[in-house]
């Protein structure tokens, strides 16, 4: 039988630092001379064991994005998005390509409600020995109004988000156009953040490989709705066309 659930080790859990809400607690990334089991580090990034391994059944991994601790997507310089992409990009893929897991999660939380709780900004990526996150998936979860395209790759907004209102997805079918993919998720946290979510300050990306494509989600992060945490429905905004032109406006 599928696996259908991941489980959580609480024990573990309670020992995590909290960096997102209380300011005063030390950052473990920026102590760097006190970081254990550093699989490799280029640069200011560093990707290495994640020290608390909470989720059981799983190869759990952090990508440290750079030595500043109050950096973010948004104002980071696009030679570094570029080469931050492709470092995750590439261990991701080499975790999926080992054939020890069943799926590979990949994915970035900012803010309060995004569910992480270190504030210095960091990726993710978790092996799954018995979960397959694409039977989750569908096609029409990537499907959105284009906002921008060029060849290889898109940005849409999403006519049919996964968890609600927007979602904004950025589809790469060429590999080599990886760096125009950093492009549009760098536009996409700096718009979040200064035009979606200005008080809430809060995200997520999520990655997939879906039939031969490489797509990010790029997500705004707010109290979850009622109606999707007690009934799995999503909703979707009314007025999607014209973010898409306020969006273009800005940066396109």
């Amino acid at each position: 039988m599928a696996q259908t659930h991941l489980h959580f080790n609480m024990h573990i859990g309670r020992k995590k630092p909290e960096s997102v809400i209380n300011r005063e607690t030390a950052c473990p990334f920026c102590d760097r001379g006190s970081l254990t089991d550093v699989l490799e580090q280029r640069g200011s990034m560093i990707w290495l064991m994640n020290k608390f391994p909470v989720l059981q059944d799983t190869y759990q991994t952090v990508l440290i994005e750079s030595d500043e601790c109050n950096g973010d997507w948004s104002s980071y310089s696009r030679e570094h998005v570029h080469a931050l992409l492709s470092f995750g990009v590439e261990k991701w893929l080499e975790m999926e390509r080992s054939g020890s897991f069943r799926s590979v999660l990949f994915f970035k939380n900012h803010g309060l409600y995004s569910g992480g709780s270190i504030r210095h900004p960091h990726m993710q990526i978790v092996g799954l020995t018995g979960y397959d996150y694409r039977a989750q998936l569908r096609d029409s979860d990537f499907h959105g109004i284009t906002i921008d395209r060029e060849s290889g790759v898109e940005c849409s907004l999403s006519t049919h988000p996964r968890a609600g209102f927007f979602e904004y997805n950025v589809i790469l079918s060429d590999l080599d156009r990886l760096p125009k993919m950093a492009d549009y998720l760098q536009i996409l946290a700096h718009w979040i953040l200064h035009h979606v979510n200005p008080r809430n300050q809060s995200y997520n990306f999520f990655f997939y490989q879906w039939k031969e494509k490489l797509i990010a989600k790029a997500v705004p992060r707010f109290v979850t709705s009622p109606l999707y945490v007690g009934y799995s429905i999503p909703q979707v905004a009314n007025n999607l066309e014209e973010m898409v032109e306020e969006m273009r406006r800005h940066y396109f």
